[in-house]
């Protein structure tokens, strides 16, 4: 059996090989109930978006030359809601980056 061959069929293999952002894209498009805000932060940031935070509002842009916007509120328990992710990730698989 080749390393190759081991690498594609042994699943647990595969996920310990990934890089962390690679799993957190791959977790983010399971749709979990308990994705943070840091952590979208971190998997847009791996995209090339940049936040925009206007002052003394919970608002917030996420921003990158050349692709769509993307306006969300940042949620008080720092857990996001279903519409949320359901909403980025829209963005991210239209922009052709999921």
């Amino acid at each position: 059996m080749h390393m190759q061959e081991e690498y594609v069929t042994n699943s647990s293999y595969v996920w310990c090989r990934m890089t962390r952002s690679a799993k957190l894209r791959e977790r983010f498009k399971s749709r979990p109930a308990d994705f943070t805000w840091d952590d979208l932060v971190r998997l847009l940031a791996d995209f090339g978006y940049e936040m925009v935070a206007p002052k003394a509002t919970s608002a917030r842009l996420f921003i990158c030359k050349g692709r769509a916007k993307i306006s969300l509120h940042k949620p008080h328990d720092h857990v996001l809601k279903k519409y949320q992710v359901s909403l980025v990730l829209e963005v991210l698989e239209n922009e052709g980056l999921m």
